[in-house]
């Protein structure tokens, strides 16, 4: 197979990466006006991605880096013409990262409760319009000849995209909450798992009409990969309800991992729907930019590969190691010791 096809699915996969872990980090940042009923739960809350959040977001910046260096042509049509959504990501990104280093700076209420609102806007925002993206690089967008998006922000905010933005919104966010249920003890830990509940009932109904639409789309455009997009897509469905029947039995364990079985096989259902394509013209199939006209030299693909081999085993390793680290739950009892030793 050619290097462009191959690094085609490797940046699909750091963007897998990248949605499973970070998308329980904006989980757990928007359940906090559901589940932190106080300062002590809030910090419980909080603690639980204290050491890994910026570890996660990590996997977005080496995934831009591969798409700029694997893709110039789509990197170029795709950073110009979803500037306004990304500059909005990136500045929710960087509010959320400083209210992780400076809440805890000082002990005033206003101070908490104006950081805790900067991670909660810092999460969603996020959550909400990178599935807004995602979705409109599926669908298709208009370009010109030169492979130039020429519409606009609005152009994004079709019905689609936003179904797009909601699944992720809310995918995120039951993701997030089967993490809290999964780290924590006591009322944090069963009141994450009764919101785990109801979150997922609706993630089911918006995620199935997503996908549904999203099978369409490919049929439509006939799609090689179509029978692998159906297959995901079934596969999400299925491990989304596994997700939500091991919460009921109280093994969250289970629930979360079949939650980022969720999140992979979605995320795949899109990437198979937009094969061979990087970004298809909605106004002119011609304009489309496709992985073979949007992908750099097979000289540049071919040392990728090779810097590639070499280290993504050692990055996945150093990210288990650290999860395994820091796999211990964050109770309760230690978050109220530490306030006391603070004051």
């Amino acid at each position: 197979m050619d290097l462009a096809y191959i690094w085609f699915f490797i940046v699909g996969f750091l963007f897998v990466g990248y949605f499973v872990l970070d998308g329980f980090d904006f989980g757990v940042g928007m359940s906090l006006p559901f589940l932190g009923k106080n300062d002590i739960s809030r910090r419980q809350i909080i603690n639980t991605i204290g050491p890994v959040w910026d570890l996660n977001e990590t996997w977005v910046i080496v995934a831009g880096a591969c798409l700029f260096a694997a893709f110039p042509e789509w990197y170029a049509t795709l950073f110009s013409g979803f500037y306004l959504a990304l500059l909005l990501i990136l500045l929710a990104l960087i509010a959320r990262g400083v209210s992780f280093e400076y809440r805890h700076q000082r002990e005033g209420l206003k101070w908490k409760k104006a950081f805790d609102t900067m991670i909660i806007v810092g999460s969603a925002v996020p959550a909400l319009l990178w599935g807004v993206a995602v979705a409109n690089i599926v669908q298709g967008v208009p370009l010109d000849a030169d492979h130039e998006f020429i519409g606009s922000f609005l152009t994004l905010l079709n019905p689609y995209g936003l179904l797009g933005g909601l699944t992720t919104l809310l995918l995120f966010f039951t993701h997030g909450v089967y993490f809290v249920a999964l780290k924590t003890d006591g009322q944090v830990h069963q009141d994450a798992r009764r919101l785990a509940r109801r979150s997922g009932l609706l993630t089911v109904v918006v995620a199935a009409a997503f996908l549904i639409w999203t099978i369409f789309i490919a049929a439509g455009r006939g799609a090689p990969l179509t029978e692998f997009a159906i297959a995901c897509a079934a596969i999400a469905a299925v491990t989304l309800v596994m997700s939500l029947v091991f919460n009921m039995r109280d093994r969250e364990g289970w629930a979360f991992g079949f939650g980022a079985a969720t999140i992979v096989t979605a995320v795949l259902t899109l990437w198979f729907t937009l094969f061979p394509y990087v970004m298809p013209a909605s106004n002119d199939i011609a304009n489309s930019l496709t992985i073979e006209n949007a992908s750099s030299t097979d000289y540049t693909l071919t040392i990728m590969t090779w810097a590639a081999v070499i280290f993504l085993p050692l990055v996945l390793a150093y990210q288990a190691w650290t999860y395994w680290v820091f796999r211990k739950r964050v109770t309760r009892s230690r978050i109220e010791k530490a306030a006391v030793t603070t004051h």
